[in-house]
């Protein structure tokens, strides 16, 4: 892959902020860079910057950095050199590391969806809401108690009620003592693209290391295999040797990365 992003040249540039999280970069009046800052809703607020030259880079990521309360983000194709590189001399660094998976649907390769002795997989769209979200809530504290939230990705933001359930319709769900038992785990699929992903696999502390992550894994492949996608994917926090084991386990192969880099107070 070419990751050459910054051409020669060290144009001489004027940095004007025209919002509240956007700066532009203008030579002679013509724009030769933009940045840009995004709250995203769990309230962390990233960066980017569009330029030809890494001199601009620099002027604006200064210029963002400066004017900006901390900590601030970014993340970056771990591919692009280059662009690390120039985040990394900013002052930012490397928080976490996200694998990106694509994972095949046929059941030939992940294995058939067959939960443990008393689990039955509860397909998406007939969970009952209420056991559904506190469900959620309980997962989300435990992983509070654990590994904490900032190991978890941005797209998960409390919602009134302290859950994180936005469309209970995505989430089918592992119950114990039959399908209106206790709820113990969960996994939620995005279809927003051609490509579904693997948004969310939760299994309560005392029900793991039993398989039922893995069935609800492969039942959720299975319902999109069945409606003719071969492939899904997912993002792993590289930290999480539990989900790389799993979805390892089940023929997902490794096809990018990412990295999350942060600027904390100077």
């Amino acid at each position: 892959m070419d990751t050459s992003r910054f051409t020669p040249g060290d144009p001489a540039v004027e940095i004007t902020r025209i919002g509240p999280g956007a700066w532009h970069a203008l030579d002679d009046g013509r724009i030769a860079g933009r940045g840009e800052a995004t709250t995203r809703p769990d309230g962390r607020v990233f960066l980017s910057v569009d330029a030809w030259h890494r001199p601009v880079f620099d002027r604006l990521a200064r210029a963002m950095l400066a004017a900006l309360p901390e900590p601030l983000h970014t993340v970056v194709d771990e591919t692009d050199h280059e662009l690390l590189t120039a985040w990394r001399q900013a002052g930012l660094r490397i928080r976490r590391r996200e694998w990106h998976y694509l994972v095949p649907t046929d059941p030939g390769i992940t294995g058939p969806a067959a939960p443990p002795p008393g689990v039955t997989i509860v397909p998406a769209g007939s969970a009952e809401d209420d056991p559904l979200r506190e469900l959620d809530r309980v997962v989300r504290g435990e992983v509070e108690a654990t590994v904490g939230w900032p190991a978890m990705p941005a797209e998960v933001v409390p919602r009134p009620g302290g859950d994180t359930v936005g469309d209970p319709a995505k989430y089918a769900v592992a119950a114990e003592d039959g399908e209106y038992g206790e709820y113990v785990g969960l996994v939620r699929v995005v279809r927003v693209t051609r490509l579904p992903r693997i948004g969310l696999i939760a299994v309560r502390t005392a029900r793991q290391r039993r398989g039922i992550g893995r069935a609800l894994l492969t039942h959720a492949l299975g319902v999109l295999h069945h409606a003719g996608i071969e492939t899904a994917s997912a993002e792993v926090n590289e930290a999480n040797a539990a989900a790389t084991a799993l979805f390892e386990s089940i023929g997902a192969r490794r096809a990018d990365s990412t990295v999350e880099l942060v600027r904390h107070g100077r």
